[in-house]
């Protein structure tokens, strides 16, 4: 890999894209990372798992089109999932290696795993963390409407039995319950404990960052991956998930790993959907140790 430490502005599929490269002089198989959102950024990550994964490896943060630091494409459509793979590729070929290692959290682990079944021979590993393969599969839907009633206390929570008792169809249903739900319930929902949750929202208001949306309306239309596909993802795949993921849930994180060929799952305690904030060195661990075997 040419690249030394640093920010860069790369051209892929078109589109001006920010990439970072921390932990070069490792020079290992690069290990590219995957946001989620859809429309996410690495801002929170660069601040907890990213710097202690690259103290023994070669980290490759990418934003996607129209995320965080990168330009948006001129046509609002241009966010489907198989652009965006496409955009993966054009990093690989730009980063001059012939292999990736990815790690992708949340939609970012659909997204990986969606790169692993389009470009096998250029996959070597793949984290998936708390992977949502069909952001409307209705197992996502009832994890996240029982992860609000669980969490919700007072006037937000009959609000959202309110919500859930119409006969709106349940994705309208879930949809109207995130517009409901107040910030305390949101960061109850998404993290174990409130400390840490406190601690990421302020790094949202600091990076200045905005999710524009573009992205969720146009990858939701169809799935990130047909679940059927799993079974070609024939590459060595970690799926770990928090103990208390109320997001994507563990029960569908097993399941995502089971029906993969060469699929191991790790389920870590006292974290909900993002262990790389409330546990990040048991996290990196757990992946140091998965990219590092050589099986």
């Amino acid at each position: 890999m040419n690249f030394t430490d640093g920010e860069y502005t790369l051209t892929l599929g078109g589109v001006r894209q920010w990439v970072r490269v921390d932990g070069a002089r490792h020079d290992t198989v690069p290990l590219v990372l995957v946001h989620g959102g859809p429309g996410g950024n690495h801002y929170v990550f660069e601040r907890t798992a990213g710097p202690l994964l690259a103290r023994e490896r070669t980290v490759v943060y990418h934003e996607q089109r129209g995320c965080g630091r990168s330009d948006a494409p001129a046509d609002v459509r241009a966010y489907d999932v198989d652009t965006l793979v496409r955009d993966l590729d054009a990093l690989r070929s730009a980063l001059g290696v012939p292999a990736l290692d990815l790690l992708g959290y949340s939609f970012g682990g659909g997204l990986a795993l969606a790169y692993a079944h389009a470009y096998p021979w250029h996959v070597r590993r793949v984290v998936a963390q708390a992977p949502a393969l069909d952001l409307t599969d209705p197992r996502l839907v009832e994890c996240q409407i029982a992860g609000f009633l669980e969490v919700a206390f007072g006037e937000v929570r009959a609000l959202i039995e309110a919500i859930l008792a119409s006969h709106d169809p349940p994705e309208v249903r879930l949809e109207r319950t995130w517009q409901a739900a107040d910030l305390q319930t949101v960061d109850h929902f998404l993290f174990h404990d409130p400390a840490h949750a406190r601690r990421n929202r302020a790094w949202w208001r600091e990076s200045g960052l905005v999710n524009s949306g573009l992205m969720h309306r146009v990858v939701k239309a169809r799935p990130v991956l047909p679940w059927q596909a799993l079974a070609a993802v024939n590459v060595p795949t970690l799926v770990v998930v928090g103990r208390h993921d109320r997001n994507v849930g563990v029960a569908y994180a097993r399941a995502v790993s089971d029906a993969l060929p060469r699929g191991q799952f790790e389920s870590l305690e006292d974290a909900a959907h993002f262990p790389d904030v409330e546990t990040p060195e048991t996290y990196v661990e757990v992946i140091s140790r998965f990219l590092a075997d050589e099986r």
